[in-house]
């Protein structure tokens, strides 16, 4: 025989759920909060509200459950750092005319030879300093400067390459995530 009866204030143990029991049956206690939504619970779920008709509180075990509640447990959880959470993305800008003052008079293997020694230099700045996301933008073109940055991030074990956000730089740029541990 369960220790609640239909018309009991009850509330949860483990969350702030207050509200009525409307039902019993079997190990089952329908319970409709104060909200209105009718929840289901098992009998060491809840425990009875004590009326605020009454000042004495006269069931021992509630006063010492709401006690228990009033303690906060410690949670064995994995807290994420808020630097790695919320790590800010290194952009690198791979456009050759961020990387030299003029390309006047350049070949385009000259100019595809800048563009992958910066892209390396900043990739190996960016493990040095362990960033985690560093986004690389080299522009929609022909395709060549993405093929062979993707020749060069298959040369690191460390690395995952993919296409970056869409929204933000649409089909010409490429993201790389670089494990810290390996």
């Amino acid at each position: 025989m369960s220790k609640f009866k239909v018309g009991d204030k009850v509330e949860t143990v483990d969350d702030v759920i207050v509200g009525i029991v409307k039902g019993i049956q079997g190990n089952l206690i329908s319970v409709e909060t104060e909200e209105g939504f009718m929840l289901s619970f098992s009998p060491g779920e809840l425990m009875l509200v004590a009326n605020t008709d009454d000042i004495t509180v006269h069931n021992f075990e509630v006063a010492r459950i709401k006690k228990e509640k009033e303690t906060p447990k410690r949670r064995n959880t994995q807290t994420v750092k808020p630097k790695e959470r919320s790590a800010p993305k290194m952009e690198v800008d791979l456009h050759i005319h961020q990387l030299v003052p003029s390309n006047r008079g350049m070949s385009n293997y000259e100019i595809l030879n800048i563009q992958l020694d910066a892209a390396k230099r900043q990739l190996e700045f960016a493990m040095g300093k362990r960033i985690q996301k560093v986004v690389f933008i080299h522009g929609v073109g022909e395709g060549i400067l993405k093929e062979e940055l993707y020749y060069l991030f298959k040369r690191y074990e460390n690395v995952k390459y993919y296409d970056a956000d869409y929204q933000k730089y649409g089909l010409g740029a490429t993201e790389v995530y670089i494990y810290q541990n390996a």
